[in-house]
């Protein structure tokens, strides 16, 4: 009989053998599929190996577009389209078995901090020789076992190394905004950072970072204003729920940071002082931000410094009765 050409081995001759082939390969892609998911849809070529697929059935399932390289060994399985998580794993699969995310990369990960840049931010122990495209790989010996853990399922430096390392490359106003983020989200560890910088002294960055935390205040320096502090300090004093301050939202792939922000409630409130919200660029910008967020169907409040110093009780009950009324099941 004439022999049916698979994907990973010669044309078969004989009955018997064919079905026996079939049945191996099978199982086979189904653990690649299964592998896949797990890591965001990429594999290493290491990974394919382990699994039984040698150099020639990997360059057919490449031919037959069941695999697309991504970088030199890593392939995303099935199709092309990657979620950033995806070019994040096939970023760390490429700098090799002990790589993990880091620095600004795993910033972004950990959700402390906006990404633009198209590069990926790579550490791995001892590292040396041609970095891949796209990668900034990091060499540090000083990568302790309890400096990575895994977000998402991707490899990647803790939170306070995370914080370490992003001190050492980006100004200290992005490092301050990360710790504030960090205390956003509620994964800010002081005894854990403290931990990193005691295991890394003499590291650069270490410095800018304790200088960070040692200034961190929950109600002064997550704000930006004299003024966004008095609000932050009449929530308070009313009893009104506390918003996250200067918070990361994410709409559409573009990033910003209101002033204050109750996300279950999908409300914002931004205090606009004159000097910064004055000018007309300033005015034009801020309705067409404000009307993507009604799109998304956020509802923003703006107010002003002499409402928040004058007439607060007003400005709270306003933004009790919005809250009630989008909540109507909560008690404002």
């Amino acid at each position: 009989m004439t022999g049916t050409p698979l994907a990973d081995g010669p044309q078969i001759r004989h009955r018997g053998e064919e079905s026996a082939h079939r049945c191996s390969a099978g199982p086979r892609d189904r653990r690649i599929a299964g592998l896949a998911e797990r890591q965001h849809g990429v594999v290493s070529l290491e990974q394919l190996k382990a699994l039984g697929l040698d150099a020639r059935a990997v360059g057919k399932r490449v031919a037959a577009g069941r695999l697309h390289g991504v970088h030199q060994g890593v392939y995303a399985v099935g199709h092309r389209l990657l979620t950033p998580n995806g070019h994040r794993m096939a970023a760390v699969l490429a700098c090799g078995p002990d790589a993990v995310l880091s620095h600004r990369s795993a910033a972004a990960l950990w959700g402390i901090r906006a990404e633009s840049r198209t590069r990926f931010d790579l550490t791995a122990p001892g590292r040396r020789g041609r970095k891949p495209a796209g990668i900034d790989a990091h060499r540090h010996g000083s990568l302790h076992s309890a400096d990575v853990t895994e977000v998402e399922g991707i490899p990647c430096t803790t939170l306070a190394r995370t914080l370490l390392d992003l001190a050492a490359v980006v100004p200290y106003r992005e490092l301050r905004a990360a710790v504030t983020q960090a205390e956003v989200r509620r994964a800010f560890d002081l005894n854990a950072i403290k931990a990193v910088i005691a295991r890394n002294r003499g590291r650069r960055g270490v410095a800018r970072l304790r200088t960070a935390i040692s200034q961190h205040d929950p109600l002064d320096q997550r704000t930006r204003s004299k003024l966004e502090r008095r609000f932050l300090a009449l929530c308070r004093a009313e009893g009104l729920p506390m918003p996250e301050v200067n918070a990361l939202l994410v709409l559409a792939g573009q990033s910003l940071e209101p002033d204050f922000l109750w996300r279950d409630d999908r409300l914002i409130l931004e205090t606009d002082g004159f000097e910064t919200h004055g000018t007309r660029t300033a005015f034009e910008e801020d309705r067409c931000r404000d009307q993507r967020l009604k799109a998304e169907g956020w509802e923003v409040i703006r107010c002003t410094w002499r409402q928040v110093r004058d007439d607060g009780d007003s400005l709270i009950r306003v933004v009790r009765a919005i809250r009630s009324r989008r909540s109507p099941r909560r008690r404002a």
